[in-house]
């Protein structure tokens, strides 16, 4: 794993949470901004993915 993996994961982790207590506390800004750090993280974690897949084809 490298270090775009783990980030993004933890982005993913953390959008999570912060969607779940909007829906609890009912605000939907939250919940939004909780999507978009899912998506976020979504999109790092790939990058890293990407990474590590060239990382291995070049060994």
């Amino acid at each position: 794993m490298n270090k775009d993996q783990i980030k993004g994961a933890a982005k993913q982790a953390a959008g999570k949470v912060q969607e779940a207590a909007g829906k609890l506390v009912g605000s939907k800004e939250q919940q939004a901004k909780g999507l978009g750090k899912q998506m976020a993280g979504g999109a790092q974690k790939a990058v890293g993915d990407v990474k590590e897949t060239v990382k291995h084809a070049i060994k």
